[in-house]
């Protein structure tokens, strides 16, 4: 409880010093300078990362502490004892991804970041979690070994893998487009990016709600970051349009297959993880919006470039805070009902009305309403694709906001609808766990009064397309 305050203090001084300076920070570990030292390294992105990382950990430490408290005279639990630690490796891991400089130390990042999250899906022991647990591992290390066989491939080639100095390096010959495809296919497996994204389900709906909302808002992005730092930042020129274009491709079927799949869904974690998978597709139109192909260049080109850099990087933020306070949402009128079932929730929005009405805030950040973050996440997205004459991905965002009203309105459609008897709650739910969650869906609302411009802060730091260099 000392360390959240204290973290997100940090995060918020590391902003304000990205902001005075106006260019990225560095710390070389040891004083040792690569190639032969690691260096710690915070632009807008990973400053953005920092704060909204600290803030959603915050919350869900905030809203777990009764769950997983150790009552005075208590002999501490297995369960208690594991997921405060578990959360501090999951934290620890997260910021060694944003502040990571070279692709090795993100690789160690990433490890602890997995062997932080993956025991957390199965903190009730039972066979079924076990099992999701087990599927989520095992796809997260088949990640992890093409992206470390991606990584040697570089390092045999070029001598170093810090990214400001690879970045200077690289050419497009086939050892690095090799590398690309390894890396990039192991990072999207543990992104759960569709056709991977099989271990996310299974893991959702047995977790602990406090341990759902870590998930999907918050470690899924860890490998998205990498994959946006290996194509902008360590590999830059080689985003042309045949990959920038594939990425976005997944991502749109991903839209599509995620928001199908969430409305057929009979149980509420699973509608919100299916749900996730189809979120995380709009992040993948930042590759073709942000960096715009050659083919797809024009004048104005690089304007349309900031405003879909904010656009995605906002999309995330607000996918991570309206997401948190879902999952933890769903885990309240679980904990209320005795299950999570959709159809048996009838009148559940007069017996928890404040937890119903954040579960609709998060909601309408996910459909894209305004004055939510997600609203001018897409909106900043669907207008760099208008403009940049991409408009296929516009069809695509549009589409995905009527997909998502759906499988909203499939929950709040029975919570709000009278029931034939007042609802038995089988445990009380208090008030302070429901402000919680009602605390970050406000955020998400917040978000949305975010202009509608390239924002100065994602500004520092951030990779200028190839294609405009050329021009």
């Amino acid at each position: 409880m000392v360390a959240l305050p204290a973290g997100l203090a940090i995060a918020v001084a590391i902003v304000a010093g990205v902001w005075r300076a106006r260019t990225p920070l560095q710390y070389f570990v040891g004083g040792w300078a690569p190639p032969l030292g690691i260096a710690l390294r915070v632009d807008g992105l990973s400053a953005i990362m920092l704060v909204t990382t600290a803030l959603v950990i915050g919350a869900i430490g905030l809203f777990a502490r009764e769950g997983f408290s150790t009552p005075t005279g208590a002999h501490e639990t297995r369960a208690s004892l594991a997921f405060w630690t578990l959360l501090m490796g999951v934290w620890a891991g997260l910021n060694a991804v944003w502040l990571g400089g070279d692709l090795f130390t993100l690789y160690v990042a990433l490890e602890l970041l997995t062997f932080g999250a993956v025991p957390i899906v199965c903190l009730d022991g039972r066979a079924e979690t076990l099992a999701a647990a087990l599927r989520y591992l095992l796809f997260a290390l088949l990640g992890s070994a093409l992206y470390l066989l991606g990584t040697a491939l570089l390092y045999g080639g070029y001598g170093t893998l810090d990214i400001v100095l690879l970045s200077g390096l690289v050419r497009a010959e086939p050892v690095v487009w090799v590398a690309a495809a390894l890396m990039t296919t192991g990072l999207i497996a543990k992104t759960a990016l569709f056709p991977l994204h099989l271990w996310l389900p299974p893991a959702h709906a047995g977790a602990p709600a406090a341990g759902s909302a870590l998930l999907s808002a918050l470690v899924v992005k860890g490998s998205f970051i990498l994959i946006v730092r290996l194509w902008f930042d360590a590999l830059p020129g080689l985003l042309g349009q045949a990959p920038a274009q594939a990425l976005a491709a997944l991502g749109a079927v991903a839209i599509v297959f995620g928001s199908v799949l969430a409305l057929r869904q009979a149980r509420l974690k699973l509608l919100i993880a299916y749900s996730t998978i189809a979120q995380i597709g709009y992040l993948f139109f930042l590759f073709p919006l942000a960096a715009t192909p050659p083919s797809f260049a024009s004048a104005t080109a690089q304007d349309w470039n900031g405003v879909a850099w904010t656009g995605g990087v906002l999309q995330l933020v607000a996918h991570a805070v309206a997401k948190a306070a879902m999952f933890m949402a769903a885990g309240l009128i679980g904990e209320a009902l005795g299950h999570d079932r959709i159809a048996g929730f009838g009148g559940i929005g007069r017996a928890l009305p404040m937890t119903v009405f954040a579960f609709g805030l998060g909601g309408m950040s996910l459909m894209g309403l305004p004055p939510s973050g997600g609203f001018v996440a897409k909106a900043m997205l669907l207008t760099a694709a208008v403009g940049e004459g991409q408009w296929w991905w516009a069809v695509v965002i549009l589409a995905g906001g009527l997909l998502a009203a759906g499988y909203v309105f499939r929950v709040l459609a029975p919570a709000l609808s009278a029931a034939d008897a007042p609802v038995a709650q089988l445990a009380p739910v208090s008030l302070s766990r429901q402000a919680v969650v009602l605390a970050l869906a406000i955020c998400a609302l917040l978000l949305g009064l975010v202009p509608l411009r390239p924002s100065q802060l994602l500004e520092v730091g951030r990779p200028v397309p190839q294609a405009a260099l050329a021009r």
